[in-house]
């Protein structure tokens, strides 16, 4: 039974994974927490004191540590006796985590694909460019790397292996939507990190249609969604994680994700990029200096952690799965619920952090008690979904399925 958990980021996912992990110390046990500036994981950790998350006397500690570091990430896991490392830094770090915990034989929960930051939507499947690359070494180790354990990518793959396995004889098409209803009252601002969040709209959209990959532009194919709970809403066609592996372990399926966009941050967000403030790439002042316009546009929006008071609202994110039963065809929408507001009450950050926080930690659960220890690199849909979505419901996300115009909760 591993024990002990490293996670490493100080954002507002890594605060609702430190309030998650705080609750459920007696399983975990000591709860470490580590970037680059100690000061923000010192901030995370009062909060959890504050809500009275912490369920144990273990140890709640914050450490400084730079993620591209592997030596010094080395040192930290052999320090802290940790056994388990969720990384929700920025996705720039994953490899480098990754190395450290193959170093020292701990498993490894990420949320995301790894990203450099001079490329943007790298030719698909994204995963093989990089973590793909560890499977071997993970293999003949004995770590356990569950890869892409947030909601999207994580709960949404775990959506679709459920669904595929409960309600189809043969899976046609899998289209993940993904809409964020609520409204934090800023002019313009993200729900995540900035840069991150820009970069995954500003390259090629991939989707995974009739047997290969197909390109298109961002916002170039848009259709209305009729959802549970925040009625009809717009969503566009995106390239995302979870297409990449999704793809692969169902290549005779559709494999699509559409996100939903107001005409307000489209318009924002088409011209910072026709002006080339959304570039990776470094540009020259007149001055001299050298700056990546992304990082300016970055450094002049909110923080996202900063958008949670104000949250109000809620969001939807499912799987829209299709197929053949028993001859006939066969459609499921598998998905979750989740309010600003009480996301907010509970852990401080808002809800989309909050539905990118609470499955690395249902993960970690799962790796603590064995029944995802698989001592390999996987993806979520490789692994059982049923007691991910039983420890997820526990834990603060519930899972829905609307069937024949009906909606029941199953977890």
């Amino acid at each position: 039974m591993k024990k002990n958990v490293l996670i490493i980021g100080a954002g507002g996912v890594a605060q609702v994974v430190a309030h998650k992990c705080a609750q459920n110390a007696d399983l975990l046990g000591d709860i470490h927490i580590a970037s680059r500036t100690q000061a923000k994981c010192e901030q995370i950790l009062a909060s959890v004191s504050e809500k009275g998350s912490h369920n144990t006397d273990g140890i709640l500690a914050a450490h400084a540590v730079d993620a591209i570091d592997s030596k010094a990430l080395v040192a930290l896991i052999e320090q802290t006796g940790s056994q388990i490392v969720i990384n929700v830094a920025s996705s720039f770090v994953n490899m480098h985590v990754l190395e450290a915990c193959i170093e020292t034989g701990v498993a490894y929960i990420d949320t995301a694909i790894h990203e450099e930051p001079d490329k943007i939507c790298e030719a698909p499947p994204w995963y093989a460019n990089y973590e793909w690359q560890r499977k071997d070494r993970c293999a003949e180790k004995g770590v356990t790397a569950i890869l892409g354990a947030g909601f999207d990518p994580g709960v949404v793959n775990a959506y679709a292996r459920f669904a595929i396995d409960e309600y189809m004889d043969e899976v046609k098409s899998i289209d993940i939507v993904d809409i964020n209803a609520g409204s934090h009252g800023r002019y313009f601002a993200t729900n995540f990190d900035p840069e991150i969040n820009f970069r995954e709209f500003t390259g090629t959209v991939y989707s995974w249609q009739d047997g290969a990959w197909q390109e298109n532009e961002m916002f170039e194919v848009g259709r209305d969604w009729e959802l549970p709970v925040v009625g009809t809403q717009r969503a566009y066609l995106s390239g995302h994680d979870e297409v990449h592996s999704l793809a692969t372990h169902y290549p005779d399926a559709d494999v699509r994700f559409w996100m939903g966009f107001g005409e307000h941050y489209i318009n924002v967000f088409t011209v910072l990029k026709n002006i080339g403030l959304l570039s990776e790439q470094p540009v020259t002042l007149a001055e001299g200096q050298e700056v990546v316009p992304l990082k300016v546009v970055k450094a002049c929006l909110p923080d996202p952690s900063s958008l949670a008071p104000d949250y109000t609202g809620k969001t939807c994110i499912g799987d829209l799965v299709k197929g053949i039963r028993n001859g006939e065809a066969a459609e499921v929408f598998v998905y979750n619920v989740a309010d600003h507001e009480e996301a907010y009450e509970e852990v401080g950050s808002q809800g989309i952090s909050y539905t990118a926080g609470v499955p690395p930690v249902a993960a970690a659960m799962l790796i603590a008690t064995g029944e995802w220890d698989a001592r390999e690199m996987r993806n979520v849909e490789e692994m059982d979904p049923k007691p991910f979505l039983e420890v997820l419901g526990k834990i603060g996300l519930g899972t829905w399925v609307r069937r024949d115009g009906t909606d029941e909760r199953l977890y």
